[in-house]
Order: structure tokens, then C-alpha cells, then sequence
């Protein structure tokens, strides 16, 4: 089951350092631009992931195609995705070793979330860190 007592999220989010995020995006009129500079801001090292804009830079981090390509530990995958591509996004946190994976708010993937878990995963659905972190008061990393 997916996480969704405040503890257990809280424990997650607290125990997290590096994030990768699928679907990042360059521009500032999107939610994945703003939560990636609040998650930076609280001392997360935030991996953006979008085959779009491959090679180019987001709030200073370079911007990877995939989550193979990363090459160092991921703690939780942050998805940005439409729930009919989540699917592949979870595969990839599952391939890439990654610890949990976060489903952004609207997007909820049952069978997604269901691998994850089988993999050894954490799983969150439909919220935001950027909403979460405050709410549950997570300390700042660092």
C-alpha cells in the first residue's frame, strides 16, 4: 500500500537527500519548476530528468534523459508524469535502484505503485513534497 499516515511520510521525506525528477521542466510557469527550486531550498540534491530538454541546465543541475544515465544513489524519484506514463517512470526508479517513488498530485497509478512496491520500493500517490515538507514541519537537509 501506498504511504499515507503522516508519519511514514514524514519518515521518508526526512531520510531522502538526493531526488531525481522525472519531468522537470525549464520553465518557470511550471509546477515541476517551482517544486524543484523549493525541494533545492530545503537542501535536497534534485536530479532533473527530461529527454526534452537533455543537456540543458534547471536551477543549475544538468538535466538527464533518463534515470540510467545518473550513475549515483537515488533516494525517491519524484514523477511528473501523466498517471498513463507513470508506469514507465516507476520502471525506470526500479531499474535505477532508487529507494521510493513519489507520484505528483493527480497522478495515480495503482499497477505502477503495486511493481514499485514489489520491488522493495516506497511508494507515495497524488501529493506534493512541496505541500508535505511544511505541513508535516520535515527539517531543512543538511
Amino acid at each position: 500500500m501506498p504511504l499515507t499516515r503522516d508519519e511514514d511520510i514524514y519518515a521518508l521525506l526526512a531520510n531522502t537527500r538526493t531526488i531525481a525528477m522525472i519531468g522537470a521542466s525549464d520553465g518557470p510557469d511550471r509546477p515541476s519548476h517551482r517544486v524543484m527550486a523549493f525541494l533545492q531550498g530545503q537542501g535536497y540534491r534534485v536530479l532533473p530528468v527530461n529527454p526534452q530538454i537533455t543537456g540543458e541546465h534547471v536551477h543549475g543541475e544538468y538535466v538527464w534523459r533518463e534515470l540510467s544515465q545518473i550513475g549515483e544513489p537515488i533516494d525517491l524519484v519524484d514523477i511528473f508524469r501523466r498517471p498513463g506514463a507513470a508506469g514507465e517512470a516507476v520502471d525506470e526508479a526500479i531499474a535505477a535502484g532508487a529507494k521510493a517513488v513519489w507520484m505528483q498530485l493527480g497522478v495515480i497509478n495503482e499497477e505502477a505503485a503495486a511493481r514499485a512496491e514489489a520491488a522493495g520500493l516506497k511508494v507515495v500517490m497524488d501529493r506534493c513534497p512541496a505541500i508535505e515538507i511544511p505541513r508535516l514541519g520535515v527539517p531543512a537537509v543538511g
